[in-house]
């Protein structure tokens, strides 16, 4: 079985301490260096707006300055990375400010992208589309009816309203409506969240168990050389052997953990795979420091690709000082 020796391990850090943003340096010291929820805090706080949302390019591929719904579910998943839940602190209710404003939203929930996208160097997919908001915007909302489930006070507004679009979007899934390229990853949260908080006896799961496998089954690429381009790979979905989406994945899922120790660059950490096309020529200079910074990241960079790695007992060396992380 191939490992991540301990060599491999230590170029990884060193590229993160050189290059790595605070955000992304603060949240590899918290999972594998035992940093602190508190560095986390501060260093997420310089994304935050008075409007209480979040943007600055929190989202590497999207420079807005400006809140936006999904710039601050970025910021909701760091929260939830390094198990933040503390509703009274100022952070927390600043997300529930912004997101009880109705900013960027509508009906069916909140908006992927938001017009002032447009105003600063952005890779494609955040130039600022009402079409492309009717599917991309349903993962957006799943991911943020699962924080407000977890954190929003039963009584208030905020968590009726995310009651409500919770049951909109389990009558959505029955549909044959495009969810975009979020949306199964977000009703693998807002399934993980119902069954969590017990709300099957008022939120009707039983579709979206029955049958999301399948959906997951199908979009997992296993052509492996594809996996070199932007696609949709096993850890997508299947974070651990203790995810629902193991059993039957067992060997693609070994196939995409030998791929990531096999591709590494020497003495660097891994690249992305995807690119800002026809906005390169726009912003050059942006999409260089934005390659960058994705290299780091929490989800899809190097912190989130040892974490798998870490899930799967791929890493050759003692690891007694993580975290457990989990």
């Amino acid at each position: 079985m191939k490992m991540l020796n301990g060599m491999a391990f230590e170029e990884i850090r060193a590229w993160v301490y050189r290059n790595a943003r605070p955000i992304e340096l603060v949240l590899w010291e918290y999972e594998f260096e035992s940093g602190s929820q508190e560095a986390v805090l501060s260093a997420l706080s310089h994304y935050q707006n008075k409007d209480g949302g979040f943007g600055h390019a929190l989202e590497p591929d999207c420079w807005n300055p400006h809140s936006s719904p999904y710039t601050t579910l970025n910021a909701i998943g760091k929260l939830k990375a390094i198990h933040f839940s503390d509703i009274t602190h100022p952070m927390v209710q600043g997300i529930f400010r912004f997101l009880e404003s109705g900013a960027h939203s509508c009906d069916n929930g909140w908006l992927f992208s938001i017009p002032s996208n447009d105003d600063y160097p952005h890779a494609p997919w955040w130039s600022y589309h009402p079409k492309t908001n009717e599917a991309e915007s349903t993962g957006v909302t799943a991911g943020l009816v699962c924080f407000l489930l977890r954190l929003a006070p039963k009584e208030s507004s905020l968590y009726k309203k995310a009651f409500g679009l919770a049951g909109q979007l389990l009558s959505r899934f029955n549909s044959p409506a495009r969810q975009g390229d979020m949306g199964l990853s977000g009703y693998c949260d807002l399934l993980d969240t119902i069954k969590q908080l017990k709300l099957a006896d008022r939120l009707d799961i039983s579709y979206l168990s029955t049958n999301i496998k399948g959906h997951i089954d199908e979009a997992i690429v296993r052509d492996v050389p594809q996996w070199a381009h932007y696609c949709v790979r096993p850890s997508q979905f299947i974070q651990s052997p203790d995810s629902p989406f193991y059993p039957g994945n067992e060997d693609i899922v070994r196939k995409e953990l030998d791929y990531l120790i096999d591709t590494r660059p020497e003495n660097g950490t891994w690249d992305i795979t995807w690119h800002w096309h026809d906005h390169y020529e726009k912003y050059p200079e942006a999409f260089a420091v934005s390659k960058n910074w994705w290299k780091a990241d929490l989800d899809t960079g190097a912190i989130g690709k040892i974490k798998f790695l870490r899930r799967f007992d791929r890493l050759g060396f003692s690891s007694a000082c993580f975290r457990n992380g989990e």
